[in-house]
């Protein structure tokens, strides 16, 4: 594989920290700031919802520059975002920063992964892309513990500040080894790009997406309370226990990829019912702490098994030109299914049954994914396949 995948990591290891490392910060900002925790939460669903609308609209009014250059700008303005976190007097001027910050996270990676996809043979694409995306998964495995750690020990100003140097790392390894486009992107009609993604087969695949990652995030938002109040560990297992499930995340990362490259419709229903399977049985292993913590690196790995089948699907239904606007929207896709997941899951808990059986509620979302997957590939239907993605010039 070449350096340039390596570049694009490192971006992504800085936009993973960012996204998930305010949840362990929550405690400090809000008693800084002087607002409630619920408050402090929003700081999560403001960046989710900067991502959702960015990841369209940047990568529609870049659509007409260099990929290299769009990278860069990208981590840019990520770099700014983050500093302004840092700097930030108020409540108020930390949630627009996170928003400001929030925009790049769709289009990065969307864009990223058109640009991982042309650095290599037709056969590594989807390995190309998981290994873009090992970046989030260390992000999640190791910068969001220490940035937790960071902003506990130094200030959560701190955790904003080793961000913001680590974009600028990124920014100086990009420009280094990712290669210049040797012509101009061609000149991209976006209303010919919306109406690619509103093509069926691709509004099919991000239907897939946003409920197969709803049903991951109705658990891992609240997998504390799972493992104490159900598994009985104490509070200060909880973060070994995390590492399991990043191990195991970084595993099912690299794992999707290689199988999506070998068949891409076995890879997208085979993970789907891996992680049905798990969450329909982790409910049942949570009362004794070994299978708990078995099936927590279990959740991990089938979770993020599905991250690179999913992409590769949506790329491969969003021909030509709009392939880089799909690749974004299927990215907000995953985090709208970050946000419906976590959202189902706190009803479960208010509401009934209860917290005991939010992952049995949670694996209706990646069954339901499964049917969408296999409506869009009944007979009569050209078979998903790997796509030919333009490849970088």
């Amino acid at each position: 594989m070449p350096l340039a995948l390596y570049a694009l990591t490192v971006g992504a290891f800085g936009v993973g920290v960012t996204e998930f490392v305010i949840m362990g910060l929550l405690l400090e900002v809000s008693r800084e700031l002087n607002v409630t925790i619920a408050a402090a939460g929003l700081l999560i669903s403001g960046y989710a919802l900067g991502v959702t609308v960015g990841a369209p609209v940047l990568t529609v009014l870049t659509a007409r520059w260099p990929r290299k250059r769009v990278l860069i700008g990208l981590m840019v303005i990520f770099v700014v975002g983050n500093a302004a976190c840092a700097l930030a007097p108020t409540y108020g001027w930390l949630m627009a920063a996170r928003v400001l910050t929030a925009l790049t996270h769709g289009t990065f990676f969307g864009v990223g992964a058109v640009v991982a996809t042309g650095l290599v043979s037709e056969d590594k694409r989807a390995s190309a892309i998981a290994i873009m995306f090992t970046g989030l998964t260390v992000a999640t495995v190791l910068g969001v513990p220490f940035g937790t750690w960071l902003g506990q020990h130094f200030g959560w100003r701190a955790t904003f500040w080793a961000v913001t140097g680590v974009g600028l790392v990124a920014i100086v390894v990009m420009a280094w080894l990712v290669p210049e486009d040797r012509t101009r992107p061609q000149a991209s009609d976006w209303r010919a790009d919306l109406r690619a993604i509103g093509r069926r087969p691709v509004l099919l695949g991000l239907l897939t997406t946003v409920f197969g990652y709803a049903g991951v995030f109705a658990v891992f938002t609240y997998i504390a309370p799972l493992l104490t109040e159900i598994g009985g560990f104490d509070d200060g297992a909880v973060s070994p226990i995390l590492l399991v499930f990043g191990g195991g995340l970084f595993a099912g990362n690299l794992l999707g990829g290689r199988l999506a490259d070998r068949g891409l419709v076995p890879s997208i229903l085979g993970t789907l019912a891996a992680l049905t399977l798990v969450l329909g049985l982790m409910t049942f292993t949570l009362g004794n702490q070994v299978t708990a913590v078995v099936f927590t690196g279990f959740l991990g790995a089938t979770g993020f098994a599905t991250v690179a089948p999913l992409q590769m699907w949506v790329l491969s239904k969003a021909e030509g030109a709009g392939q880089s606007l799909a690749s974004s929207f299927n990215i907000g896709a995953f985090n709208l299914g970050n946000a419906v997941g976590a959202w189902t899951g706190g009803v479960v808990i208010d509401h009934g049954p209860g917290l005991a059986l939010v992952p049995v509620v949670a694996a209706l979302f990646p069954l339901l994914a499964i049917a969408i997957a296999l409506i869009a590939v009944r007979p009569g239907r050209r078979p998903l396949s790997t796509p030919a993605c333009n490849p970088i010039h």
